[in-house]
């Protein structure tokens, strides 16, 4: 029983996270492709500080992986421990055609 009360207890948090806006367009982009924090900046025309921000909660909650290239850091989505999230993931809206339409920052 005690086992049951911390998944739920875990899963609900992680679905606390994902009930911000900016938090689930963020992993709408990352289901597409992994990004730079300031392509997803320009593209949700946000500030830096703030999509890092959502970014390090994401993170915390073991939502998204971060890898370092050189000075920049690189998001990805992680699927791989949180298998009741997939139905979620697949229900979002396709942010294909926006990502296409943006121009690549030149910062990364």
């Amino acid at each position: 029983m005690i086992q049951v009360e911390i998944s739920i207890t875990e899963m609900a948090e992680t679905l606390k996270l994902l009930s911000d806006k900016t938090r689930l367009k963020i992993v709408a982009l990352l289901k597409e492709r992994e990004m730079c924090v300031c392509d997803i900046v320009d593209i949700l025309e946000a500030t830096q500080p703030n999509i890092s921000q959502h970014l390090k909660k994401l993170k915390t909650g073991g939502i998204v992986n971060e890898t370092r290239r050189s000075q920049w850091i690189y998001y990805s989505l992680n699927m791989s421990d949180k298998p009741y999230l997939n139905g979620i993931f697949d229900q979002l809206p396709s942010m294909r055609e926006v990502i296409d339409a943006h121009k690549p920052n030149s910062c990364c």
